[in-house]
């Protein structure tokens, strides 16, 4: 068996991700998080923009000092002052690289930056060579690549493979592009661009359309070799890639994505929520992969397949990403397999009929609640086996009365369990199950506590 081919994680979570607004974190944030991010497994740490502020070259300088394993970068201008800006953050780090961008889209060109196609790619060119100075490894992004003309992107591309990059990353800055797009935007730049197998070609989608994801793995199946991406999928605007959906969707579908990464899957989810906890920003719930909904499940058919094979709606296990486990979720949609497995992890267990019964109270419930927690299901359990020890008791004392006085009138002859609740459950309230039968030639309706 052949082995796999490796893609590259870099991880821009304490660059790109902390543009995010809310997201900005200090030193000593960046340094803890980076610790995590090793942990992990990731092959590269952007750790800041070192030109960007003091707070920033001094993050990006502890990152590198205290990190060893992964390469840490550092982002710069196409400017000799934010190159070396940059190298002096990282200067002492056991593998450091310098990461230099310029845009080449003509909007960009035109209006934000005012050179000229022929300024651009000189500037590209000296950046990546004054880096090169530096610094071995050295990775050069065309800013809104997506959108540029492909020509001349592959000239800058070409001119800067040239003086010494060994990264090229195509950035989709404004999340612009599709799939099938950018896959062929790939194509065309390890077709068009000589010297390109001298370098890895790196891909960095943002989430505009929702489409971060797929956009990365098109570039995978193109040729890209790195993905760019970010924990929980935080950066500008909407977003940028997100790293725990590229690296299960590889690994879950390793039949359509045949490669391998460096991740520690099992460090994905406290990853997430370490990232949470120092941004205060709380990943929504119904996120991929960390969501807390990611393995929670309320439907009574879910539910009950989960219960019998986990596989009938789970495609990969929570453990696999750190969970500790699947959630059943009690709610108004939940069914009886669901919540007589919780009661018996709780302690209670009950038999067909007291499950019955304790399911149409629980539905009472449900409704006037999103979630029934354990406390509350608690709560009505207690009531149930205290309303049962009652009617025990009553059903008991009317059997004495008869073996005493055959013509007491203290139960029906039939007792009718709805007559033996009487006074037990407040008026108006059914009790459990309902159930019909005859007595003295007239249907009535009973309950069915299991007794």
């Amino acid at each position: 068996m052949s082995e796999r081919e490796r893609v590259m994680i870099f991880d821009t979570t304490l660059r790109d991700g902390e543009q995010s607004p809310g997201c900005s974190m200090t030193a000593d944030e960046k340094l803890r998080m980076a610790r995590q991010l090793d942990r992990l497994g990731v092959d590269v740490i952007e750790a800041g923009f070192p030109i960007a502020s003091d707070g920033d070259f001094q993050a990006v300088r502890a990152v590198a000092r205290e990190v060893r394993r992964p390469v840490i970068a550092a982002l710069a201008r196409s400017r000799r002052e934010d190159v070396e800006r940059a190298w002096h953050a990282l200067h002492g780090a056991a593998r450091p690289r310098i990461h230099t961008f310029l845009a080449t889209s003509d909007i960009h060109l035109q209006h934000k930056l005012k050179i000229t196609r022929r300024e651009c790619l000189e500037q590209a060119r000296d950046a990546v060579r004054l880096a090169k100075s530096l610094c071995d490894d050295v990775e050069f992004s065309p800013e809104d690549a997506t959108r540029s003309d492909p020509d001349f992107l592959c000239s800058v591309l070409e001119a800067v493979v040239e003086a010494g990059a060994t990264t090229i990353n195509i950035p989709d800055t404004v999340g612009y592009t599709v799939p099938a797009e950018f896959a062929e935007l790939i194509a065309r730049i390890r077709q068009q661009v000589r010297g390109v197998e001298r370098a890895v070609i790196s891909a960095h989608c943002h989430d505009d359309l929702g489409l971060a994801a797929a956009n990365s793995l098109a570039a995978v199946s193109a040729g890209a070799r790195q993905l760019e991406c970010t924990i929980n999928g935080i950066g500008e605007r909407a977003g940028n890639t997100s790293l725990e959906e590229l690296v299960m969707t590889m690994r879950v579908r390793s039949d359509c994505y045949p490669y391998d990464t460096g991740v520690i899957s099992q460090q994905i989810f406290p990853s997430s929520q370490l990232l949470s906890e120092i941004t205060g920003v709380m990943v929504q719930p119904n996120k991929a992969i960390v969501g807390r909904n990611a393995f929670a499940h309320e439907a009574g058919i879910h539910q009950d397949g989960m219960i019998k094979n986990a596989l009938t709606y789970e495609i990969m296990t929570p453990q696999s990403v750190g969970v500790t486990g699947t959630r059943l979720v009690l709610g108004k949609h939940s069914g009886r397999h669901a919540l007589g497995l919780r009661c018996e992890e709780l302690g209670f267990r009950l038999d067909r009929r007291q499950l019955d019964s304790v399911y149409q109270q629980f539905l009472v419930l449900a409704d006037n609640h999103k979630v029934v927690d354990d406390c509350q299901l608690l709560e009505l359990i207690t009531r149930f086996r205290a309303l049962l020890s009652d009617l025990r008791a009553a059903t008991s004392e009317g059997l004495s009365k008869i073996e005493t006085d055959p013509t007491s009138e203290a139960l029906p002859s039939q007792f009718p369990l709805a007559y033996l609740a009487k006074g037990l459950v407040p008026s108006g309230e059914a009790v459990g199950s309902p159930a019909r039968h005859e007595h003295d030639g007239e249907q009535q309706e009973d309950y069915l506590w299991g007794v």
